[in-house]
């Protein structure tokens, strides 16, 4: 299927694959199920060693707004990321993960949330969904707006629920970080001024258990924030105790969500 666009109206979904075999469906379908059609799909898979690469070869056989990338080797999800926004032709980039999903409306909504606006970078509410894509009726909310300082106290941001207009931001890549790459990405884009809009609305479904990625180890993931406060954004060390005190305790607040 294909859908006539313009240059203004085109989201390139940025999705980079490794191992996915058992979720991949279930994202992609999410995405074919948008109310808003105007879409391209870039799946970059970093060396999956199972039948991850068939699927994504199949799907485009399906949906020609759906184009896989293959990489020789593994290079992490920030190369994949970063392979995608390269070859994406939407002024608007979202991105979702491979083991995540979104509402029917999502992309609809938000893109009408950020023309009526003009707002550069928007986020969502999301819900959580166990291993096996069941939802668990927990909800974590979107604030009304996040400014940098906001966003180094609390990492309320869902990067399956982000949007970005590149035409307000211009071109921007991710850090070349294992993790955390996402957090460095926002700030990086917050510290120029840009404020971060929440749309309190749950167009997206995040996946708790049985992640194989590194997000899904919460003492790793605070490490790594703690890595982008001292080496990438060079937070001298007090400042950068300030903020990791407040966002372990939101951290915290909403690890209890999910349990």
């Amino acid at each position: 299927m294909a859908a006539e666009h313009d240059d203004n109206t085109l989201i390139s979904v940025i999705t980079p694959t490794y191992c996915a075999e058992k979720t991949i469906q279930q994202t992609i379908q999410s995405v074919r199920a948008q109310t808003w059609p105007y879409w391209e799909l870039i799946l970059v898979d970093d060396a999956s060693s199972d039948q991850t690469c068939a699927m994504l070869r199949e799907a485009a056989k399906e949906d020609t707004r759906i184009r896989p990338i293959f990489l020789g080797e593994n290079h992490g999800a920030a190369f994949a990321r970063n392979t995608a926004l390269d070859h994406a032709k939407g002024r608007y980039v979202a991105f979702l993960d491979s083991d995540d999903c979104w509402k029917p409306r999502k992309l609809e909504n938000q893109l009408r949330f950020m023309e009526m606006h003009q707002y550069a970078f928007t986020f969502t509410g999301y819900e959580l969904m166990d291993a096996e894509g069941h939802l668990l009726n927990k909800i974590v909310s979107a604030p009304k707006r996040v400014t940098y300082k906001r966003m180094l106290k609390n990492t309320i941001v869902g990067c399956l629920t982000v949007m970005i207009d590149r035409k307000q931001t211009g071109t921007f890549h991710m850090p070349d970080l294992r993790s955390r790459q996402d957090l460095a990405t926002w700030l990086s884009l917050l510290k120029t001024g840009l404020v971060a809009y929440g749309m309190d609305e749950v167009l997206a479904e995040y996946r708790i258990s049985g992640k194989t990625s590194l997000s899904g180890n919460k003492w790793k993931a605070a490490k790594k924030t703690w890595f982008v406060y001292r080496n990438v954004e060079r937070l001298p060390l007090i400042p950068s105790c300030w903020y990791f005190v407040h966002y372990a305790a939101h951290a915290l607040m909403k690890r209890m969500i999910s349990i």
